[in-house]
């Protein structure tokens, strides 16, 4: 299964006061993400990761990419420092990445884009970067863990969410 998230800012104590995450330390914050990775991805499985992975050395880094389940790729954000783009345990490392679906078309990047690639012909783009703080333009979804329940989504979730959002209003 395909899997995408962004912004989990592991190990980087100003998430729990920027974003009002609801922890009482970085241990937890860490610990329930983990938990929350793993009971949705499984080891086959791989994952897109949309930026802001972790902070820490590049040894600690390799250590908590070692407790994720999956195929591992980074799309790189503002908050990814060298340890992390240098950590073993990506399969791919990029700034930016395109890939079909069942025909269509998606944009991957960590920044949310006022224009994309194929946009008029109904491209979608994936990106984290403002924490569920945008309002939402047609075929542009935040995958980052904040408006995404802090876990990973499915592409088919990511999709859903916004039907679903809409449908409660």
């Amino acid at each position: 299964m395909l899997y995408f998230t962004s912004d989990t800012h592991f190990a980087d104590p100003r998430v729990l006061r920027i974003d009002r995450r609801p922890f009482p330390n970085m241990a937890e914050h860490d610990a329930t993400l983990i938990a929350s990775w793993n009971a949705v991805v499984a080891p086959d499985d791989e994952i897109w990761h949309l930026g802001d992975f972790a902070r820490g050395s590049q040894e600690q880094v390799e250590a908590l990419l070692a407790q994720l389940n999956g195929t591992k790729h980074l799309i790189i954000g503002n908050n990814d420092p060298e340890p992390t783009i240098q950590a073993r345990g990506w399969a791919s490392i990029q700034h930016y990445a395109e890939m079909r679906i069942e025909g269509q078309l998606f944009v991957l990047c960590h920044y949310p884009f006022r224009t994309w690639n194929q946009m008029g012909k109904k491209s979608i783009n994936l990106h984290g970067h403002s924490h569920g703080r945008l309002t939402p333009v047609p075929r542009q979804f935040d995958v980052g863990v904040d408006p995404q329940g802090l876990r990973p989504r499915s592409l088919e979730e990511v999709l859903q969410s916004r039907k679903t959002s809409a449908r409660a209003s």
